[in-house]
């Protein structure tokens, strides 16, 4: 097949590392003629730029695709990404985030591309957004849904929120959840000793982990909320922030400010391949924050054989269980303070809940499971459909 994906920034994030997943199993595994379309990776979060160099797989940068909603650039971009598909003929394009997938379904449909088809990552409308800006995406969302002929989910739950606010029809969705490298995973390739020394922790320490940017509605503000009280309850508690973001100096300056900045640890910037390694260092992973489609870090630490501590938002429950982890109603402050301290004192609770998980999860989350089940929805899709020419 000849596949185009389009994603808006190809930067360290759970969508674009799926998306790349994505594009090396059709590429390597399948053989298909595949071309990354994106806009350029500003801010600090870092890209994926040499791992598709090293891939081999053809990335091309439309500059006007960018996240930020202006309608002089993004008529640019949609103008640019028409030409694009003129030029490449593709079966299939699959598009990928908010601003990609409804700039890049409008030029897709318009060339009369055979198949289009979108992924919800995470949904741009939602109870933490203003009232506004979820008119304003609900409008475009439903839009562009009719400008496609299948929609993703990486969870079913995204499914039932954008049904419920009229975006698409039934028939037009399908789940699959994003994968990863399983394996990676299952087997990190550095000791938990070395790790924890690395990081500075002591045998004593108990170490919760955030995989996530530093930026809003993440959730680091609510663990800067409860950690005062879960340090004087536990001094042996850490915090381990991997990731960068926009927020990184005020998030420090609000720890510094609360005399807590020495039990938290952050690494920074680092490539998606010392992830596991680094969740195996940890004894657990938080994850509170308010709006994801299904936070890629959830299953990669029950992968890992870690449990987790998520609030209950999107597609969250439908990996972290009673018997994996606990769930919280979101900004829950209290109960994410008794989950943290809990946690922390039975090492045992710990070991049950984080075998369970890899357990549950080793087959469902890997990336060649994602690719053959993408792969067949185009197969779907295209037959009967005359071959472009």
């Amino acid at each position: 097949m000849k596949i185009v994906h389009v994603i808006t920034r190809l930067i360290l994030g759970g969508a674009q590392e799926n998306t790349l997943l994505t594009v090396e199993g059709l590429h390597h595994r399948y053989g298909d003629d595949v071309t990354l379309i994106t806009g350029p990776a500003e801010g600090p979060e870092g890209d994926l730029f040499r791992r598709a160099e090293e891939q081999g797989l053809k990335v091309e940068l439309t500059p006007n695709l960018i996240r930020a909603v202006r309608p002089a650039t993004d008529w640019k971009a949609y103008r640019e990404l028409r030409r694009s598909f003129r030029r490449l003929r593709p079966d299939v394009v699959h598009t990928h985030s908010s601003k990609a997938g409804i700039v890049g379904r409008a030029a897709a449909w318009k060339e009369g591309v055979p198949a289009v088809v979108h992924t919800i990552h995470g949904l741009p409308f939602g109870p933490f957004e203003s009232t506004r800006r979820n008119a304003l995406y609900i409008a475009l969302e439903r839009w562009a849904a009719r400008r496609c002929h299948a929609i993703v989910s990486v969870c079913d739950a995204m499914t039932q929120q954008a049904l419920a606010a009229g975006v698409g029809r039934p028939e037009q969705f399908s789940t699959v959840y994003s994968g990863m490298d399983a394996d990676a995973f299952l087997h990190p390739r550095r000791s938990r000793e070395d790790v924890r020394r690395e990081l500075g922790l002591a045998p004593e320490h108990v170490a919760f982990a955030t995989v996530a940017r530093l930026f809003e509605l993440k959730g680091h503000d609510d663990i800067i909320a409860v950690a005062p009280a879960i340090l004087r309850a536990d001094p042996n508690v850490r915090f381990v922030w991997i990731g960068d973001g926009i927020l990184r100096d005020r998030l420090v300056a609000e720890l510094e400010a609360k005399g807590i900045r020495d039990a938290f640890i952050l690494t920074g910037l680092v490539a998606p391949d010392r992830i596991p390694e680094l969740l195996a260092g940890v004894d657990a992973v938080i994850h509170p924050s308010l709006r994801e489609g299904l936070a890629r870090v959830l299953p990669q630490s029950l992968l890992v054989g870690r449990p987790a501590v998520s609030y209950d938002v999107d597609g969250a429950r439908e990996v972290v269980t009673p018997e994996t982890g606990v769930l919280l109603r979101p900004r829950d402050l209290d109960g994410l303070a008794d989950a943290v301290l809990r946690l922390a004192a039975d090492p045992a609770l710990r070991e049950r809940l984080g075998a369970e998980g890899r357990r549950r999860f080793a087959d469902q989350f890997r990336h060649e499971t994602m690719t053959a089940q993408l792969r067949s929805l185009y197969e779907r899709l295209l037959a009967g459909r005359p071959e472009r020419r």
